[in-house]
């Protein structure tokens, strides 16, 4: 997401940085670049205007020109900007006092509503909420059986009247369902439809009368760009939305329309799914996204995803392990299977600071195939086998890459870099202890 707008920026930034002192004319060609630079990331023409208009009465001041570090101060000022444009700050699902909350999803055919919803109440379960799914799309053929097949992978209740009833009615009895079985929040998957379509909107209005939903959200799909921008004008003065969620930005190398529907509505965008998994749905951090697309990384949800899948006391088994050089290919295979749960390694590599700027790292695709070979390499292994891999002959060797579907070539290779991984941790520990005797180590265990 944002990968082209991103380096283009970076680009632009980068000669800047090389430059000891800024004129106008070095400002004026930077925000060119950017102006471009937005435009080709399929950001709205009005917003991209006052983006650039902003930034250069901020930028041409005194205090820039003569700065120290001029390029990074101009720098720092499109990064406040871009935060600025997203929204500020994190902006959090409205929980309503008295339970439950209604929360009703709208938005265009196809822009990933149902699906959504489903990620939705997942995110909401692990809040410790007791979410219910109400089936109010009587429209599309299968849409009903869709949302309770998520339902039943996220053991979350589905709560339908079937595709003859009035999606008002529907909604109206899903909340007094709710009631009933004490759940605290409740989310209605209304049937998408064009903004042009005043029946079907009409509808929506009907079923905001009925139920009275504490949060609206705008489900926008990344990949439509500046269709967004209209469909969230029209969605905000027919129905007054709340908050926006866009799917599909993982696979929007341009992402214009989360930085145009923001600006042009006025509401914030919520939460933004980076994946096709069930568990690919994060809270949106305008900052952070600012971060990411000028290159200085996300290094915050990077903690966060691994604080979600790593447990604090394996993690501190783990580290004595690697101290002691005791780690083995079971620990290995663990620590693999804990990073892949992560997500997709090409995205958590984008949160590291500078890797976007890395030429090398560019047309990089991390191939997940590769890690489930590895993972099949060790399970094809006795357990003694990955305890103590030094056992492992010829022979062994011929029978791990059978039982696996691999070569003899890739169990070598992972033997090989397991190997010079422990020497790694054998001179990092060794490396610390002499620290610790020269008394250089302020923190850690001891």
């Amino acid at each position: 997401m944002f990968e082209n707008l991103s380096s283009k920026l970076q680009e632009t930034f980068k000669r800047l940085r090389g430059k000891g002192k800024l004129t106008e004319a070095d400002v004026s060609e930077a925000l060119r670049e950017v102006r471009l630079a937005l435009l080709e990331a399929d950001v709205n023409f009005r917003v991209v205007k006052d983006f650039v208009a902003r930034v250069k009465e901020k930028a041409v001041g005194i205090e820039v020109l003569e700065a120290l570090s001029p390029g990074q101060q101009v720098i720092k000022i499109v990064n406040d900007e871009i935060t600025a444009l997203l929204g500020g700050t994190n902006a959090r699902l409205s929980i309503a006092p008295k339970p439950p909350t209604v929360v009703l999803m709208v938005g265009l055919q196809g822009a990933g509503k149902t699906t959504a919803s489903g990620k939705l109440s997942a995110w909401l379960k692990k809040q410790g909420k007791r979410p219910l799914l109400v089936a109010a799309d009587v429209y599309r053929p299968a849409a009903i059986k869709q949302l309770q097949v998520l339902g039943q992978q996220l053991d979350v209740p589905v709560f339908s009247l079937g595709s003859d009833a009035d999606p008002v009615d529907i909604a109206r009895a899903g909340v007094e369902s709710a009631v009933k079985q004490g759940r605290d929040v409740v989310l209605v998957d209304t049937a998408g439809r064009l903004q042009v379509d005043d029946a079907l909107m009409q509808e929506l209005e009907n079923i905001k009368a009925a139920v009275h939903p504490h949060e609206i959200l705008l489900v926008v799909d990344a990949m439509t760009g500046q269709e967004a921008v209209s469909v969230a004008e029209t969605f905000n003065q027919r129905l007054g939305i709340d908050g926006v969620v866009i799917t599909k930005l993982d696979s929007d190398t341009r992402g214009g329309a989360a930085l145009s529907v923001r600006a042009v509505t006025g509401r914030p965008i919520k939460f933004v799914g980076t994946g096709e998994k069930l568990d690919a749905l994060e809270p949106f951090h305008p900052d952070r996204m600012a971060s990411r697309i000028l290159g200085m990384g996300d290094v915050l949800s990077l903690i966060e995803k691994a604080q979600a899948q790593f447990d604090e006391k394996q993690a501190m088994e783990m580290s004595q392990k690697m101290r002691k050089a005791e780690f083995t290919l079971d620990d290995f295979l663990q620590q693999l299977r804990q990073v892949r749960q992560m997500g997709p390694l090409d995205q958590l590599l984008g949160m590291l600071p500078g890797m976007g700027q890395l030429k090398q790292l560019k047309n990089v695709k991390v191939d997940e195939k590769e890690l489930v070979h590895v993972e099949a390499i060790i399970q094809s292994m006795t357990a003694q086998e990955r305890r103590s891999p030094d056992i492992i002959n010829g022979s062994r060797r011929k029978r791990i890459a059978r039982g696996s579907g691999t070569t003899v070539q890739e169990v070598n290779r992972l033997l090989r870099q397991f190997e010079e991984s422990k020497k790694m941790m054998k001179q990092f520990a060794g490396m610390e202890k002499a620290m610790r005797k020269a008394g250089r180590v302020p923190f850690g265990p001891r």
